[in-house]
């Protein structure tokens, strides 16, 4: 090789060397501007009132636990239970319904799979806030109003044509040999969706379990007008701290912070499994 050669070679991996810094300093600036809004919440969290409404904020103000006692001492209880009640439930139902459905869409594709994959982004398109004086009427009607039951069939409804998009495309990605092998080996539909299809896109159902508990967890606007006092949620209850009079900044970000926690819980735990899962479904 000629030494113009080795130097091209090498200038090109200096190049390289240079993009891959300069792409991970881009990632590292983007990720410390998503999470100091959060430590920032996290900090205010424990000034006292008077500290946490200065303008400018004074960062070395005294520490204190104020915010949660207070927060804590309202009863958040019942309400964080109703929250992970609809959640929970919901996102199980919607695994439950979205992984046959999923199935019949691309291992085994129905008739017309597209138009069904279009009704079900259709469903999307329509605002949340349209739909809400039928909701309400129907609700009233059958006597539902402020009933968990109500949010978990409705955010199981919201939730399921995110979760058949998502797994129809990790779905895509299994080998139909797989499904030919326990074919041959006398497996039926059941036993080849829970022991054949199921562990192979296991990360593809928990990143789309994770998607549908937080926006489960994180809705307001049907828990805001279809429950009271029975089956209010966390996010209803958070915005009972705002108020027109007095001062309440480090407590909403307390109550925030708490609220907070199992989506951040569950989204750790589930880390791995979520980036393995976006990444089957992205890559053909």
């Amino acid at each position: 090789m000629s030494a113009q050669g080795q130097v091209t070679i090498v200038t090109g991996k200096k190049r390289n060397r240079s993009g891959g810094m300069a792409l991970s300093a881009l990632a590292w600036v983007v990720g410390v501007l998503f999470v100091l809004p959060v430590l920032w919440m996290a900090l205010t969290s424990f000034h006292a009132e008077p500290d946490a409404a200065k303008n400018p904020p004074d960062i070395a103000a005294p520490l204190t636990l104020d915010g949660y006692r207070s927060f804590f001492d309202t009863g958040p209880w019942p309400s964080i239970a109703n929250s992970l009640t609809a959640s929970i439930l919901s996102t199980v139902l919607v695994i439950l319904l979205a992984f046959p459905a999923a199935y019949a869409l691309s291992i085994k594709p129905v008739k017309k799979w597209t138009d069904v994959l279009f009704f079900f982004l259709s469903t999307k398109m329509l605002p949340v806030v349209a739909g809400l004086l039928p909701i309400y009427l129907f609700a009233q009607f059958t006597g539902l109003l402020d009933n968990i039951w109500l949010l978990i069939v409705l955010y199981t409804s919201m939730n399921l044509p995110i979760a058949v998009w998502m797994l129809r495309s990790f779905l895509a990605e299994v080998p139909v040999e797989i499904l030919e092998a326990a074919s041959v080996d006398g497996a039926g539909l059941v036993r080849t969706l829970r022991s054949v299809v199921a562990p192979v896109v296991t990360p593809g159902i928990a990143s789309a379990a994770l998607i549908c508990f937080i926006f489960s967890w994180n809705e307001l606007l049907f828990a805001r007008v279809l429950t009271g006092t029975v089956a209010q949620t966390a996010p209803v209850f958070l915005t009972g701290f705002v108020t027109s009079q007095g001062l309440f900044l480090a407590k909403v970000c307390a109550a925030s912070l708490v609220v907070s926690l199992p989506v951040l819980i569950a989204g750790f735990a589930a880390q791995d499994k979520l980036v393995q899962g976006l990444s089957l479904g992205a890559v053909k």
